[in-house]
């Protein structure tokens, strides 16, 4: 089967986590396999390596691209899994997690990601879930959705929109919610008015910085002294809470857990936006662990 998603930061990753052969690698967003091909190939151990997706499409599709490696692979969401993952005292010497969208969900117009085609309000990662951006967009009272609009899309005009919604009910599709999100934005602009409502209701049906909040500490019980973690975000929420947890567990300081590998994210060369023009906004950070810490 062909690779469908082009792995972000590809250069920027094997800099910070050198994976070497027999290192142990958690990859707990693994989508199609983009980073854990080049990585696993590099460090040969399959059997003590785990790969995660919460979406069930992801995951087989992983089965099948590995059906003949002995390789844990697990339909969950990352914070389940990486809970599980710390009951069973697993450690790991590199701990990978792309936050982004892969363009299959983006290209798929039946997921709702998008709203470039028509779809269903969907959005959901683990379409097990019941929470869905129909749900959001229907049920949510006006206040809740303003605020959700205004704080994980940092929408100038969350409030009137949200009015818009509302006042709009029921909104059956992806095409319906985006025009009423250029009804508040007449006239041109540089990107699509509805793109940052829609970013902000995927990060709601999918609970994304919750889950990455409670996520990030037991990351680092998972690594192993000297074990490396690398986390590349996709909007400026994310990379506020890995760039100030990193920061506050990293430093001079003698009870210091953790070892900053980038004083400054990395960020796509222009030669990688050309090719991949989804990267534009991917950013890299990552720590080591002190070889103290146990």
């Amino acid at each position: 089967m062909l690779l469908i998603h082009q792995p972000v930061l590809v250069d920027g990753v094997i800099k910070v986590l050198k994976p070497e052969k027999n290192d142990s690698y958690l990859d707990l967003t693994a989508g199609y396999g983009g980073h854990a091909n080049i990585i696993l190939a590099r460090t040969k151990n399959y059997r003590e390596s785990v790969l995660v997706d919460r979406d069930k499409t992801s995951t087989d599709y992983l089965h099948n691209i590995f059906a003949d490696k002995p390789l844990m692979i697990i339909n969950q969401d990352y914070y389940q899994a990486s809970t599980d993952l710390m009951k069973q005292n697993k450690k790991f010497d590199i701990i990978l997690v792309d936050l982004g969208v892969s363009s299959q969900h983006l290209n798929d117009q039946s997921r709702g990601f998008s709203f470039k085609d028509n779809g269903p309000l969907d959005m959901r990662m683990d379409q097990s879930q019941k929470l869905s951006a129909m749900v959001v967009v229907n049920d949510y009272p006006e206040k809740e959705l303003a605020r959700i609009i205004s704080e994980y899309g940092d929408e100038p005009k969350a409030r009137y929109i949200a009015k818009l919604i509302v006042n709009n009910r029921p909104i059956l599709n992806t095409q319906e919610l985006a025009k009423l999100c250029l009804k508040a934005w007449p006239g041109r602009s540089k990107i699509h008015p509805a793109t940052r409502t829609f970013q902000a209701i995927r990060i709601e049906v999918n609970q994304e910085l919750t889950l990455l909040q409670k996520s990030l500490p037991i990351w680092f019980n998972l690594l192993k002294p000297d074990g490396r973690l690398a986390v590349i975000s996709f909007h400026s929420l994310e990379d506020r809470i890995t760039k100030q947890f990193f920061k506050d567990n990293s430093g001079e300081r003698y009870d210091s857990e953790l070892t900053l590998l980038t004083k400054k994210p990395i960020v796509p060369d222009q030669n990688e936006i050309v090719i991949n023009p989804r990267s534009r906004s991917a950013k890299l950070r990552a720590v080591v662990k002190n070889k103290k810490t146990k």
